[in-house]
């Protein structure tokens, strides 16, 4: 079953933010466009390389007015511990999210029952709350940030231009495609 077009759903997790602990819900993500970037757990491997790659392109996420939040479930407690350990996790500057209760991860359909973790999610989600990309991989396979904000770039497109559409490759500014007859058998 897919999670496009399906709106997440009301929560209101704990988050390490800054230095410091805040609350996030679905109200407190609404009117931006979001990342959920879920990941298995603090203190492992591929974890921090993806957060880090997330971390050293948050800026350009922000400067198209998306949000990031990783998702793990570990405590906003661990979070904090990570980043007292690690200078990869302490460079974060996106909220990470605690979700110990699984809640979010079953939300968006990543939780591994038996582990207690959550795959490896990413999920973009418009400002009306509603998921407009997805991907899930197994836990050995990292991520690419500059994918994802590509990804990202070309959802906003498709929501402002609606009669366009974003072909293969498409990064902004080059040439979209609009549906009709003419192109019918012409790509």
């Amino acid at each position: 079953m897919s999670l496009i077009n399906k709106k997440v759903s009301d929560f209101k997790v704990q988050a390490y933010h800054n230095g410091d602990f805040k609350e996030i819900s679905l109200d407190s993500t609404k009117g931006q466009w979001s990342v959920f970037f879920f990941y298995p757990a603090d203190f492992t491997f591929v974890c921090p390389t993806e957060l880090g790659d997330l971390a050293d392109n948050y800026e350009k996420f922000k400067e198209i007015g998306c949000e990031v939040y990783s998702v793990s479930t570990d405590t906003h407690f661990v979070h904090k511990a990570w980043a007292d350990a690690s200078e990869t996790i302490a460079k974060i500057k996106y909220p990470m999210l605690g979700d110990p209760t699984g809640t979010l991860a079953r939300d968006f359909g990543v939780m591994i029952e038996e582990e207690g973790l959550a795959l490896r999610g990413t999920f973009i989600v418009n400002p009306e709350g509603e998921i407009k990309a997805y991907e899930v991989h197994d836990l050995g396979i990292g991520r690419n940030a500059e994918e994802l904000l590509r990804k990202v770039q070309a959802a906003q497109f498709v929501a402002a231009h609606g009669d366009q559409v974003c072909p293969a490759k498409w990064t902004p500014g080059a040439e979209t495609l609009t549906p009709g007859l003419d192109l019918v058998g012409k790509l």
